[in-house]
């Protein structure tokens, strides 16, 4: 009989596949055609559980249950369910997964809090195990946006029941309550959720894979309170193995992933593994981008056959994208970036606009003082919820083809068209990667050994390039300036030149106490004069020197502006015909 069940499992996972389901075929990923694929996908970080440093409260509220008390506080009860129910209708639409097909994505990575999908032990009469309508409902809908646009949902359960880890603002874990390893109520609710979760989901073949817990980073027999040197893992092990079990009753289509402790990458303890249709997931940030970061999860593919796939990484600079997933997809590894929005962010796909009136939350917050009327402060939250519209999210381009386009090339495109004559804003220059669109010194974000982390962009605004970026406010700016400039960086400009000429070009700049220099480039080799820039006095002070004689062809032109010497802010380059004088008979 037990032969029977099991070959009768075997036919029914057969059949699912045929449909469509991913599954694991050895070390690979593959489609119901048994097609290899390779997940591209993206974290909607911040919709289901929003984290202290999205939301920009992380001194003084990381976990989102300390956000949420920030805000009772200011708006009440009714205005905070007010506010949620639109920060949550606007985080995520339709429109914002068309958006993501477009750019390039085929899979979603859904961060859940289970506190959607049903109530706090706390909460419950009796010790039993109710449910909520609304995660399930924001859940059902993603899955019918994805399908209709051929991407893959992944559920990750981002914010167990109790908390998974002492980095509290990652689960929302609080403190003063019994965590998920201490707590076996918590844990049977973990194993309901992920039972009714697959129940529900298990014929459909866009629902990607379960990832059944996300970055657990707890201390169970070692000193380190993240779980970074423990050995055996036999907690973590032994509930993964329960969760899967659980699925397994209701569910034998889809692709398990699990995660290690200390953020999904310590996996002692964890093998042998439980499932044939299983694969692991691991973390990666602020590291180096070679085979050797990665080396012992490729090790753990071969010795186990087993797929692996980077469920999360991300928060650096273009140049890491582009080499980290250069990396990991010439290795046949997926991955899932982190995260889709946040409040004023350069390193993501798209970045919320903060409002002046937020900032002034945020001081009281922080600091206390004068408490902000309930009017102001609902219209500050109403209209940042409302910022979360896709309509109103600033799309960064420069972002989005370091992830796609660079990894296969290093041609440059242009960030938009500059037409000669005519102005070109300094932060406009060309998209791709540092040595190709633009050179500078620091463009990459790692961890030292000291713990600290390595400056690689001290505008923090506009772009996510090595190239520093400030705020403008000269006459005739695009809003932004490109400062911090060191002797022998460059930015290249695609340009579309209407006829052969000489040109003259008036470079707009602002220097507090040092001479600069800078010459023209074209693609040809040939170079302009060097022009030296004044002090101008301050950084706020801005004066325009012309550079002449710039031959140029018509149609187009690869320019690089290169400085000599920085030490100074420039603005734009405005490009205009020299007059040629008739000569006299």
């Amino acid at each position: 009989m037990k032969k029977l069940i099991i070959t009768l499992q075997l036919l029914l996972s057969i059949t699912a596949f045929g449909q469509g389901f991913l599954h694991r075929d050895g070390q690979k990923i593959v489609d119901g055609n048994g097609q290899n694929i390779i997940l591209r996908g993206l974290g909607i970080g911040g919709w289901m559980v929003q984290e202290g440093y999205m939301m920009q409260t992380q001194p003084f509220a990381s976990p989102q249950y300390v956000i949420k008390q920030k805000i009772e506080e200011v708006i009440g009860e009714q205005g905070t369910k007010e506010f949620y129910a639109a920060y949550k209708a606007n985080g995520l639409t339709k429109r914002d997964v068309d958006s993501l097909a477009v750019w390039g994505f085929n899979s979603i990575r859904l961060p859940m809090h289970y506190n959607l999908y049903t109530p706090s032990v706390q909460e419950e009469k009796n010790g039993e195990i109710t449910w909520i309508e609304e995660g399930f409902t924001m859940t059902d809908n993603l899955l019918k946006w994805c399908a209709e646009n051929k991407i893959y949902l992944i559920l990750d359960l981002h914010a167990a029941p109790g908390g998974q880890g002492n980095d509290a603002a990652i689960s929302d874990y609080d403190t003063t309550k019994p965590s998920l390893w201490e707590s076996e109520a918590n844990q049977k609710k973990m194993i309901a959720l992920w039972k009714k979760l697959a129940s529900r989901y298990r014929d459909n073949p866009w629902m990607g894979a379960y990832d059944i817990i996300n970055e657990p980073n707890w201390n169970f027999t070692g000193t380190n309170k993240n779980g970074c040197d423990e050995n055996s893992n036999g907690p973590l092990r032994e509930l993964m193995v329960q969760v899967t079990k659980a699925i397994r009753e209701v569910d034998t289509n889809h692709l398990i992933f699990i995660e290690g402790n200390c953020w999904g990458n310590n996996y002692n303890g964890i093998f042998p593994l439980w499932d044939e249709n299983m694969a692991l997931s691991f973390h990666k940030y602020w590291n180096y981008n070679t085979k050797e970061s990665i080396q012992k999860m490729l090790d753990y593919r071969e010795q186990y056959n087993v797929p692996i796939w980077l469920g999360e990484s991300g928060e650096n600079s273009n140049v890491w994208f582009k080499d980290a997933l250069t990396l990991v997809e010439s290795n046949n590894i997926g991955w899932a970036f982190w995260p889709m929005k946040k409040i004023e962010n350069i390193a993501g796909v798209t970045s919320v606009t903060k409002i002046p009136e937020y900032d002034v939350l945020l001081k009281y917050w922080k600091d206390g003082g004068q408490k902000p009327s309930a009017d102001f402060a609902k219209k500050t939250l109403m209209k940042m919820a409302d910022n979360y519209k896709m309509e109103n999210i600033t799309v960064k381009p420069d972002v989005i083809d370091a992830m796609f386009r660079q990894v296969q090339t290093n041609d440059t495109k242009p960030y938009k068209r500059h037409l000669i004559p005519g102005k070109i804003a300094a932060t406009q220059y060309d998209l791709g990667t540092n040595g190709y669109a633009y050179l500078d010194n620091d463009f990459i974000n790692y961890r030292v050994e000291t713990g600290k982390f390595e400056e690689w962009n001290k505008g923090n605004t506009m772009r996510n390039d090595g190239v520093d970026i400030l705020p403008c406010k000269d006459a005739g700016s695009n809003g932004y300036q490109v400062s911090f400039i060191e002797d022998g960086e460059w930015l290249q400009f695609t340009t579309q030149v209407a006829k052969q000429n000489a040109y003259k070009v008036a470079i707009r700049y602002s220097s507090e106490n040092s001479e600069g220099k800078l010459y023209l480039e074209t693609e040809n080799g040939k170079k302009s004069e060097t022009i030296i820039l004044p002090v101008t006095g301050g950084n706020e002070k801005w004066k325009s020197v012309v550079l002449s004689g710039v031959e140029l062809n018509a149609g187009t032109n690869k320019i690089k502006v290169v400085f000599e010497k920085g030490g100074f802010n420039l603005n734009y380059l405005e490009f205009s015909e020299v007059k040629k004088t008739k000569s006299k008979k």
